[in-house]
């Protein structure tokens, strides 16, 4: 693991990710499906994006991703309900609520009400079972909780949101 300080968007780390974003990692022992000397076969392996970092790391090392269609494929979709929703939360709200140079009211209401919904959607499919698949840790969870977990226990991601959004009452 190496820190990242402003080197993202330099020429060597777009090799990594093309998109100069992070998370990106580069697995230098990576897991080969072929039985051939080929030398992409002992090739590092680049790794961009949370989501498909997790999804890999989970099938090479087979933890926290079920087995079970059924159940892997619920794990993905919340999986990747997280990537579909969290811009709205950091790049809409947050940056509308916390960020951006002026305060405007449209951008502001407009990302509350979607971060309300979600937190709806999370706290309605929570109020039964203590992980997104019930009893079992997945990596849906690694990729929410982040986001959402944190928002909800107000620990500082937008300065006074959590009154703003009213959480302690609306979302247990």
């Amino acid at each position: 693991l190496v820190p990242i300080d402003g080197e993202q968007f330099g020429s060597g780390f777009c090799e990594l990710n093309p998109n100069s974003k992070i998370p990106a990692m580069m697995d230098h022992a990576p897991l080969t499906t072929t039985t051939t000397d080929d030398d992409d076969d002992k090739k590092p392996l680049r790794v961009f994006e949370s989501g498909n970092i997790l999804l890999y790391l989970a099938e090479k090392f087979q933890m926290f991703l079920p087995t079970d269609l059924v159940q892997r494929t619920e794990c993905l979709s919340w999986l990747f309900w997280q990537i579909g929703s969290a811009p709205y939360l950091g790049g809409g709200f947050g940056h509308f609520f916390s960020y951006a140079p002026f305060k405007q009211e449209y951008p502001i209401n407009r990302f509350t009400m979607e971060t309300k919904r979600q937190l709806d959607v999370l706290n309605k499919h929570l109020a039964s079972r203590t992980y997104m698949l019930g009893d079992d840790y997945t990596i849906a969870d690694m990729a929410i909780w982040p986001w959402y977990g944190q928002l909800v226990l107000g620990n500082g991601l937008y300065t006074g949101s959590y009154e703003f959004l009213n959480i302690a009452a609306e979302y247990p």
